[in-house]
């Protein structure tokens, strides 16, 4: 392979201290530019990408998603479930360990999933319906139910946002609103805390305890196996600093590389392009319910027509195979996709509508993540348009990290607070009603923005423990209409990311989580 040397002075100390594989057997390391920083550990108390990315180096889970999109077995070997849908016995596989040595054992699966299920919105739902969830020996476990849910499995083995990770039962024993600090898990890697630096670096290293399952990987399930010896995540927030340092061989892998600049790569035999997931994400134009101008119902609905998803994606991408405007809260993939009264964009409502409104100029807070291609042009177009319709705008520009902590803030605006940010949630967290991350509307506990509807929670209720599949659609339907009513958010398009990486690299999964695992170097 190539011999790999750093041109720039910045990015040589960021990544000064790294090989890759060579034949003569020194350490591996892949170098990745992801698409922000990491800001903290926990990927239970916050639903942030970075930290959940995190988390699927660290952890397993078990369950994981196939690449066709199918619940498989990951840290479980074998379960049953009772002829009446109440009683599901699990027994984990043999040699499962986490990286401390300790062995896992099915108290430290039974506590991680109730402090999961404190915070996760499906797993709110699973609890709530929870009879009895323990430990029968050291490697079995017995959840009982109240009534019979359709969900139980797609809950423990949910791609994204929250995950029911599995850790030792003493992390696992921290309170659901305090974060935790230590990072032994039980997946295929282990975090390096001596090397982490917030704003520059986080480092994982291969986890010599780690049993990988037999099968081959496909999506997020099958064996993860660690080929690397060191994996480094690298923050990097100019993408063209990036692109120059994938190009000199500094990085192995860029995440989310904007698309403008696949000409600038198409005819380069060094680097490969590819989308990072099969399901595509979801940008939501995400509003702050519980504070002025978006508490307004008025004030949301204009929004709703000023929202138009080939204005937000063409800004973003021209090439048409890269996006979707998608008229439904569903991703149009979703078995439950519906269009069933959705709004033409229409500007002159939406000046209409604001003017109608009690808006008395409080300025709209945007934070704006500049450092994510998507989120950065997003944030801008819905600047313009905002002040097209009659709001006074303030864009505050900032890092996703920053971004993640502001957006826990319930202050008014004058005290620091915040109205707005746009955001790219996993195609994976708008499949369905029951795990959908932005149309949850259970107030307090549901994401960032608090939209707090009695009736959509009442629908998504009845929508979980539904067993016909028309009967589902039609809810699904039901709940669009009333969230087309209430407005918890609006999505601005379906975007298809980009990955770029060195064509010396083999094995990179395409799954609806950008993972390490599988991945070899020539």
């Amino acid at each position: 392979m190539r011999q790999r040397f750093l041109i720039g002075a910045t990015i040589a100390l960021s990544l000064a201290g790294g090989t890759m594989l060579f034949a003569d057997g020194h350490e591996s390391t892949l170098r990745i530019r992801p698409f922000g920083d990491l800001k903290q550990l926990d990927p239970v108390i916050t639903s942030d990408y970075m930290v959940r990315n995190h988390g699927y180096m660290v952890y397993d889970t078990l369950f994981a998603m196939d690449a066709d999109l199918n619940i498989q077995p990951q840290m479980v070997d074998t379960y049953s479930v009772s002829d009446d849908a109440l009683t599901y016995t699990f027994d984990l596989r043999d040699g499962l360990t986490f990286s401390n040595g300790d062995p896992v054992d099915s108290t430290d699966v039974v506590t991680s999933l109730k402090r999961w299920g404190e915070r996760d919105g499906l797993g709110q739902q699973l609890m709530a319906l929870t009879a009895s969830l323990e430990a029968t020996d050291e490697d079995s476990f017995e959840l009982v139910l109240n009534q019979p849910w359709g969900l139980v499995l797609d809950a423990l083995g949910k791609p994204s946002s929250n995950v029911p990770f599995i850790m030792p039962a003493e992390i696992a024993l921290t309170p659901s609103d305090e974060g935790i600090t230590d990072p032994t898990g039980s997946g295929p890697f282990i975090m390096k805390l001596d090397e982490w630096v917030p704003g520059s670096k986080v480092v994982y290293v291969k986890n010599p305890n780690y049993v990988p399952r037999d099968e081959p990987a496909s999506g997020l399930a099958g064996g993860k196996v660690a080929n690397m010896d060191r994996v480094e995540w690298h923050y990097i927030a100019d993408a063209q600093t990036a692109l120059n340092a994938l190009q000199a061989g500094e990085i192995d892998i860029f995440e989310e590389m904007p698309p403008d600049f696949l000409p600038l790569v198409e005819n380069d035999p060094s680097i490969n392009t590819m989308p990072i997931d099969t399901l595509g994400l979801q940008m939501v134009f995400r509003m702050n319910l519980s504070v002025p101008p978006f508490n307004d119902p008025k004030v949301r609905e204009a929004i709703k027509y000023m929202v138009d998803q080939n204005v937000f994606a063409q800004a973003y991408v021209s090439d048409p195979a890269l996006y979707e405007a998608c008229p439904s809260f569903y991703m149009c993939s979703s078995p439950y996709f519906t269009d069933a009264g959705w709004p033409k964009p229409d500007m002159d409502k939406a000046r209409a509508l604001i003017s109608e409104s009690d808006y008395d100029g409080t300025p709209v807070v945007i934070l704006h993540a500049t450092e994510s291609g998507p989120t950065n042009t997003f944030s801008l177009v819905a600047a313009q348009l905002m002040r097209e319709i009659g709001l006074t705008v303030e864009p505050q520009a900032m890092d996703w990290g920053t971004l993640t902590s502001r957006r826990a803030s319930k202050s008014e605006v004058a005290d620091g607070g915040w109205s707005l940010f746009l955001s790219g949630p996993s195609g994976a967290d708008a499949m369905e009603p029951s795990g959908h991350l932005s149309l949850r509307s259970n107030c307090e506990k549901a994401w960032f923005g608090w939209p707090c509807d009695a009736q959509i929670e009442e629908m998504r209720a009845a929508f979980a423990v539904e067993t016909d599949m028309d009967a589902k659609r039609e809810l699904a339907e039901a709940i669009q209409l009333r969230g087309l009513d209430y407005v918890p958010y609006v999505p601005a398009a379906t975007l298809f990311l980009i990955r770029a990486a060195s064509a010396e690299l083999s094995g990179i999964i395409t799954a609806p989580v950008p993972v390490y695992w599988n991945i070899e170097s020539q």
